[in-house]
């Protein structure tokens, strides 16, 4: 009896398919801070009961690491990828890799190969960040030098805040939990002014990466309040102005508000 065109559909598509396209599809994004630990667990290791287990690091597929699934026998290759990961790799009873004491230069692609196999079983793109330090805010010096040959109170606040030691992280200025403005800041020369006629409210200065979050609070002892007498009401206002020193970027805004 001749074949139907589902039938003939069906086999053809039988046929064509391959356990390939089911492998490594996904890259697995995974982020950790510098000097913790973090295990990379593939879900096809459990299946492969024979064989071996291959970890292979960066664009050139670097073996760093093995283990037969038979006797669960398992190889680190300390020299491999210029001894970057000596003495701080493990592999457990499943062939998951362990990376201890994590680097910023541990940042990059793994990928999970089975002996029988020459795609990969899994791909990560492991994040490795280098630890927030708290933010740092400082009055301006020419702001204070204005205050200080001033026989009234200054007119302006401004505020510097930087952070060091840190990059590819975001700095950003808050007026309470509203976000004034932020910089993405990847090398240690930048800083984020903020400029305040009279202080309004709490304001904070804000680094942070993907993963983790620091804060300063600005001290309000360093800027003068906002409260202005009329005839009818109290109104307290605010004027601000957030920049970074390596951008044309201004922003201004005044706030009225009435008591």
């Amino acid at each position: 009896m001749p074949l139907t065109i589902f039938e003939v559909f069906l086999f053809f598509c039988l046929c064509s398919w391959s356990p390939a396209g089911v492998f490594g599809d996904e890259v697995k994004s995974v982020s950790v801070t510098e000097g913790d630990s973090v295990s990379l667990h593939t879900d096809y290791t459990d299946t492969l009961r024979k064989g071996s287990i291959e970890w292979k690091f960066g664009p050139k597929d670097i073996l760093i690491a093995q283990i037969n699934r038979k006797d669960n026998v398992s190889t680190i290759f300390n020299d491999s990828a210029g001894g970057r990961f000596r003495d701080r790799l493990k592999l457990d009873q499943t062939g998951s890799l362990i990376i201890t004491n994590t680097r910023t230069t541990d940042s990059g692609l793994y990928k999970v190969f089975s002996s029988r196999r020459e795609t990969p079983l899994d791909i990560f793109n492991l994040t490795v960040y280098a630890p927030l330090s708290t933010p740092n805010i400082i009055r301006d010096s020419l702001s204070v030098q204005n205050s200080s040959s001033s026989s009234g109170p200054a007119s302006s606040c401004v505020f510097l805040c930087s952070v060091v030691n840190v990059d590819h992280v975001t700095l950003s200025w808050y007026k309470g939990n509203s976000l004034l403005s932020s910089i993405s800041v990847s090398d240690l020369s930048r800083s984020l002014s903020l400029h305040l006629e009279c202080l309004d409210d709490f304001y904070s200065c804000v680094v942070n990466n993907p993963i983790r979050n620091q804060t300063t609070h600005l001290n309000t002892q360093l800027c003068q309040t906002c409260s202005v007498q009329t005839h009818d009401s109290e109104i307290t206002y605010a004027e601000y102005t957030a920049l970074s020193s390596h951008s044309n970027v201004h922003l201004t805004v005044k706030q009225m508000f009435e008591l």
